[in-house]
């Protein structure tokens, strides 16, 4: 079951996540577990590999909003990187970026 400590113990900044919930926890955990159903991030990981770059940023960006309103550090950070480097169209290997994205989606999943 998901828990404030839980995510505190993950690296989210749970407390900056509550001030934008109206510091109601039941709210914040709600929108937590949404996260964990959203696929964005395989569809992402697909982008990449095809060179989609336009809708990669896409993807990424609203990803990034979504992880950084609720605090989840670290999955904004993965996650801000490559929406800075796809802002620029920036044509790389962002194997990297996006296994440590999976890696701490994975991580947030599992509490």
């Amino acid at each position: 079951m998901l828990t404030i400590e839980k995510l505190r113990e993950y690296g989210a900044n749970v407390d900056d996540g509550l001030t934008r919930c109206m510091g109601k926890e039941d709210f914040y955990l709600l929108l937590v577990g949404k996260v964990l159903e959203d696929k964005r991030i395989t569809a992402l990981e697909a982008q990449l590999a095809d060179k989609d770059l336009d809708s990669a940023f896409e993807t990424a960006h609203a990803l990034k909003g979504m992880y950084a309103n609720l605090s989840l550090d670290p999955l904004t950070k993965p996650v801000s990187e490559i929406t800075k480097l796809l802002r620029s169209r920036t044509d790389t290997d962002y194997s990297a970026l996006i296994e440590e994205t999976i890696a701490q989606f994975e991580k947030l999943c599992s509490l």
